[in-house]
């Protein structure tokens, strides 16, 4: 029920992602309002769980879930609590879908905070970047669980091969950046798949894997990189006349097409949220039907990954090694 577009783009997204997992979507919200955007021969994989409540974008995250226990945010959480679903897929309110799934699942032995993980396009293919949005206050050893974090997704969702990390910073040397930018690096040096510091504008020109920064810094590249991309999309939009002359510029706009799909959030999907005893992906607030389509997918094959004990054994082997 959460998102701009809700209830309509998130079925129309479960309708045309249903013949392509190996499972259920639960729909979960108020039923009369999900029906209205169900044929009647729907897919028999599709079943609606009733929630009688909706957290709306502007509520204050716990404030909203003590109010509305019956909200389809927090019985989504409830559902993979009880083991009756194994991914959490919204384009509602962030920080209750963080909240809720934090408050039902808890996190992973060993992690101490969880972080959103949004995958960035590059020069070369995609990069992870973590934490994007749910831990703004951090310790510096908390990167380094952001890393080995990441680093499993990367592998197991991803397909990346013993991914690589950076840490972003205003400069490449070692000795660069504040106190907490130091402190991180040096605990992260000690791992062979560490790559270094990365500057703000190489992440999309470099060969990068994973890129771990607090939320604070994620959340403000993540905000930019969107305002750039949409900045100049719509300079080139205006730029096109109108009229007979507009035929011109097709073969540019042609040209442009691939660019334009490689810096659509919506073939990703959405943004796993890391460190945490399930899987939840969080989706853009104004996702449409190709988003959830692309989330759903997203989820199921971080189900099918075991992402989580993927997560949970990196974990207990970071920690173990710290005590050799």
């Amino acid at each position: 029920m959460g998102g701009d577009h809700a209830p309509e783009e998130a079925v129309k997204g479960a309708l045309s992602a249903a013949s392509l997992i190996n499972g259920e979507i639960l729909l979960v919200g108020i039923p009369e309002q999900i029906e209205e955007h169900l044929p009647h021969n729907r897919p028999d994989n599709i079943h609606i769980i009733p929630a009688s409540e909706v957290v709306d974008m502007h509520e204050k995250p716990l404030e909203a879930l003590r109010k509305k226990k019956d909200s389809s945010i927090s019985v989504a959480a409830k559902l993979v609590k009880e083991g009756r679903a194994d991914v959490f897929v919204s384009a509602g309110n962030t920080g209750a879908c963080t909240a809720a799934s934090l408050l039902s699942w808890r996190q992973v032995t060993g992690v101490k905070r969880p972080a959103i993980a949004t995958i960035f396009p590059s020069h070369t293919s995609h990069f992870l970047l973590l934490d994007a949005g749910a831990s703004p206050d951090v310790e510096p050893e908390n990167l380094l669980e952001f890393a080995v974090m990441g680093r499993s997704y990367a592998e197991k969702v991803m397909g990346r091969k013993d991914p690589k990390v950076h840490l972003i910073n205003i400069g490449e040397e070692p000795g660069k950046g504040n106190a907490f930018a130091k402190q991180a690096h040096d605990m992260l040096a000690g791992h062979d798949w560490f790559a270094g510091n990365i500057e703000g504008k190489d992440i999309f020109s470099k060969d990068c894997d994973v890129v771990v920064c607090d939320a604070f810094v994620g959340n403000v590249v993540l905000k930019t990189a969107e305002g750039v991309g949409e900045f100049i999309m719509g300079e080139f939009k205006a730029a096109v006349p109108s009229g007979p002359l507009k035929l011109f510029f097709l073969p540019i706009r042609k040209a442009l097409a691939p660019l334009k799909k490689k810096f659509d959030y919506a073939e990703v999907g959405g943004s796993p949220l890391l460190g945490l005893n399930g899987i939840c992906i969080i989706c853009h607030g104004r996702s449409s039907a190709k988003a959830i389509h692309n989330a759903i997918l997203q989820g199921a094959k971080s189900a099918e990954a075991n992402l989580v004990n993927a997560i949970r054994t990196s974990i207990e082997e970071e920690h173990a090694g710290k005590n050799q």
